[in-house]
């Protein structure tokens, strides 16, 4: 059993990216522009759709990537449009279906356990870039 730690986290991280991939095959739609696209389904309308992407996104193409989703016809400055909608919510649920068997027999307390600290870790990692980028 890997412990908790780096390790860890980076090999579920691209397990579960592998599985990731494989919905995403012949869709023509990148990691990153599935990321995207998901990032903006959860955009409120507030503020500015492209300053939001970027700064969950922590990549420095984000401007670029939210312009090819434009001209593709999947956002508009603001939102999704009703096509980018439809792909969200497509892979949204191969990927649970997909998934669904990943989290079946795992307790509740191990589960809850889990979420606190990847979100301890999830939430230093994100101060660390912020103060390592100042």
């Amino acid at each position: 059993m890997i412990p908790f730690g780096p390790q860890l986290i980076g090999q579920t991280e691209k397990a579960l990216n592998a599985l990731l991939q494989s919905v995403l095959v012949g869709r023509d739609l990148t990691e990153r522009e599935w990321v995207t696209l998901r990032l903006a389904s959860q955009f409120d309308g507030t503020h500015d759709l492209d300053g939001f992407v970027a700064e969950r996104l922590h990549d420095p193409d984000a401007g670029r990537l939210t312009a090819a989703l434009r001209d593709r016809g999947l956002l508009t400055d603001t939102a999704l449009t009703p096509a980018g909608s439809a792909l969200v919510a497509e892979i949204g649920q191969e990927i649970a279906a997909l998934t669904a068997p990943l989290w079946l027999g795992i307790e509740e307390e191990d589960a809850d356990a889990a979420t606190r600290g990847l979100n301890v870790v999830l939430e230093r990692s994100l101060t660390l870039l912020r103060t390592s980028h100042a």
